[in-house]
């Protein structure tokens, strides 16, 4: 069995669209595209690369394929080996250049991906990818999450557990915090969720 696990940057108020520059929202409606930015530092880069530095494969959603094969063939430090080699299973019912290596095409997730985590090999993580994330929550696919939440509030934008995410309990592996605030987390999958009363 393999565990999929959803490595996101989110903001307090749980968006996470275009962390990384305005270039990741193409429609330009998103006000502040890069807001990870001026929290990045050599601690979460050091949590990147330990988070990165095993074998995995990849699971993305099309938009967000794109925009990697736009840009990590083309890189050549030691991050980039572990995408590049990564088998990139791509979600997209639109046809996709699958020119980069590895890459296979899945249309139907809930289905597919069920086989994937079933069969043998490594880790599934999941970048980006925002609308890819609804269908594997409302399918109850998520194994982990490994959060860095930056201490930041946006308003608006996709958020990480949009209208349909299922109720689910999660039980915490493990946390640190960087230099500028950004704590990162881990959950994992805990079954069902408990209620009680304090009366």
């Amino acid at each position: 069995m393999r565990k999929l696990i959803v490595l996101t940057f989110i903001t307090l108020d749980g968006v996470m669209q275009a962390p990384g520059g305005p270039e990741e929202d193409p429609t330009g409606s998103f006000s502040y595209g890069g807001w990870t930015v001026p929290y990045f530092d050599e601690f979460l880069g050091n949590v990147m690369g330990e988070q990165m530095g095993k074998p995995f494969d990849l699971l993305l959603g099309r938009k967000t394929y794109e925009i990697f094969a736009a840009y990590w063939p083309f890189q050549t430090d030691p991050g980039a080996a572990g995408i590049n080699n990564a088998t990139k299973y791509v979600a997209s019912h639109k046809p996709i250049k699958t020119d980069w290596s590895k890459t296979v095409l899945i249309t139907d997730v809930a289905q597919e991906v069920k086989k994937l985590k079933e069969g043998e090999g490594p880790e599934i993580q999941v970048h980006g990818s925002g609308n890819l994330i609804q269908t594997l929550l409302k399918n109850d696919l998520v194994d982990e999450f490994w959060l860095k939440i930056f201490p930041v509030t946006l308003g608006s934008g996709k958020r990480l557990f949009a209208e349909g995410t299922i109720p689910a309990s999660f039980k915490l592996l493990e946390s640190s915090m960087s230099p500028s605030g950004v704590i990162v987390a881990s959950y994992a999958r805990a079954g069902e969720v408990k209620t009680g009363t304090f009366a």
